[in-house]
C-alpha cells in the first residue's frame, strides 16, 4: 500500500474548482440527494471510453441518470453461477431496488473495445485470446455480433456496424435476465438501444420491430 500516492496535482486544482463553483451554487440540490437518496428514471448502460460522457450527452446533472460502464458497453448473457458479475450486478440494483423506468445501451463511434473483438475475431491480436486477458475473455460475449457483420468488407464499415450490433446483442441478453424479462412484459421498464458518432454528435436509436438504426 505505500506505493499509493495523492490525488495528482491536475486532479486536486480540478476538484476545488468544482468544489467553488458548481458544488457550492448547487449546494442545496447536492443535500437534498444526500438526505433523500437517488431516484433516477433511467439507466444507462456505456462504455468506459473517457470521450462518452453520458450525463452531457443526455444533459442531465447529479442523481438523474444511474450509469454503468463497462468495455465496449455490453451486457453478458445471464449466468447465475454465483460468481462475481458487476454488470448483472449493476442491472439488478436499476431494475429490483431503483425501479427505473428506462434501461439504455449507448454504443459509439470508434469503440476499441469492438475493434478489439473485431481483430480478435479475424486472428489478428493474439494477445487477447490468451485464457489469461481479462479484456479477451470479456470481449467473447461479442463474438456473435461479428459473426453477423463479417461479410462487410470495409474495414470501418465493418466496426461501425459491430458496434451497433453489439447493442443489439447487449438488449437481447437483457431479455434473458428475469427479473428484466418480467419488468418489460408488465410495462414498468423499457429498453432503448442507441449509438452515437463522438466526431459528428448525431445519434442514432434501434427500432427492434424493424430491426435497424435510425436517426434521433
Amino acid at each position: 500500500m505505500h506505493r499509493i500516492k495523492e490525488l495528482p496535482p491536475y486532479l486536486a486544482d480540478r476538484y476545488r474548482s468544482w468544489s467553488t463553483s458548481t458544488f457550492a451554487e448547487n449546494r442545496d440540490w447536492f443535500r437534498r440527494l444526500a438526505d433523500e437518496g437517488q431516484k433516477p428514471q433511467a439507466m444507462v448502460i456505456a462504455c468506459c471510453d473517457s470521450r462518452v460522457t453520458v450525463e452531457s450527452i443526455f444533459g442531465r446533472g447529479p442523481g438523474e441518470i444511474f450509469v454503468h460502464r463497462n468495455i465496449a458497453n455490453l451486457v453478458p448473457t445471464h449466468t447465475p453461477d454465483g460468481g462475481h458479475h458487476g454488470t448483472a450486478a449493476a442491472v439488478e440494483f436499476a431494475v429490483e431496488v431503483l425501479k427505473v423506468a428506462h434501461l439504455l445501451v449507448l454504443g459509439h463511434s470508434g469503440c476499441g473495445g469492438v475493434r478489439g473483438c473485431m481483430e480478435m475475431c479475424e486472428g489478428k491480436a493474439p494477445h487477447l485470446d490468451r485464457r489469461d486477458s481479462y479484456v479477451g475473455r470479456w470481449l467473447d460475449e461479442l463474438r456473435p455480433a461479428h459473426d453477423a457483420v463479417r461479410e462487410v468488407e470495409d474495414p470501418d464499415l465493418r466496426a461501425e456496424a459491430m458496434e451497433k450490433e453489439g447493442v443489439r446483442v447487449s438488449l437481447e441478453h437483457l431479455m434473458g435476465f428475469p427479473f428484466v424479462k418480467s419488468a418489460v412484459e408488465s410495462g414498468q421498464l423499457r429498453l432503448h438501444g442507441l449509438w452515437v458518432g463522438i466526431g459528428d454528435g448525431k445519434m442514432e436509436s434501434y427500432d427492434g420491430e424493424l430491426r435497424r438504426f435510425s436517426p434521433v
